[in-house]
């Protein structure tokens, strides 16, 4: 099983996978931005593509490769559920990303994390994110993005706990025919 948690920095997508990871059993987190932040140090600017000299390590095409390989191969070696908290507002890089999960494992749960600007600005204040910093300057595009059908299922977090982003997540999975929500105790 992979389950992906989408949405904007600040919407809780890490406090959500870091709640549910102990919820699930035999799961991990994996952390796309990981790949990310390697390549930005092993791949210089002048190495890259023209397209891909930007300050988002998702324009590397690279990444999205490399977020898919590398899932496969820790599915392959540790045969663990994964848990994804990524912010993937791109088309494409979401299909890629999305369909090459899926070729890995059928049972792929994808959940996007939605807020509104304003609650996401003060997320993003609360945990010292540098106010105008590169998170904020996200925001509108992720915002906007993320109303988009192909992000389903949305989950509106603008007015809730960790602990209740938790008990959707598992309640929609329970619905899918996961057993899950009866073994937690919240």
């Amino acid at each position: 099983m992979i389950i992906m948690i989408n949405g904007a920095f600040g919407s809780g997508k890490t406090s959500a996978a870091e709640a549910l990871q102990p919820l699930i059993a035999n799961s991990m987190i994996y952390d796309p931005e990981e790949i990310g932040y390697m390549l930005r140090k092993l791949l210089p600017e002048n190495c890259r593509e023209e397209r891909e000299r930007t300050d988002d390590f998702q324009d590397i095409d690279l990444w999205k490769n490399l977020t898919v390989k590398t899932a496969r191969e820790v599915k392959q070696k540790y045969n663990k559920h994964l848990i994804v908290p990524m912010t993937i507002y791109k088309e494409e890089n979401f299909n890629y990303i999305y369909n090459g999960l899926k070729e890995i494992d059928q049972d792929i749960h994808h959940f996007c994390l939605t807020a509104t600007e304003e609650t996401i600005y003060h997320r993003l204040a609360k945990r010292g994110d540098e106010y105008g910093g590169w998170q904020y300057q996200q925001a509108p595009k992720c915002v906007e993005a993320f109303k988009d059908e192909q992000f389903q299922t949305h989950i509106i977090t603008d007015h809730l706990e960790t602990r209740e982003i938790i008990e959707i997540i598992l309640k929609k999975m329970n619905r899918r025919g996961w057993n899950l929500i009866d073994d937690c105790d919240f």
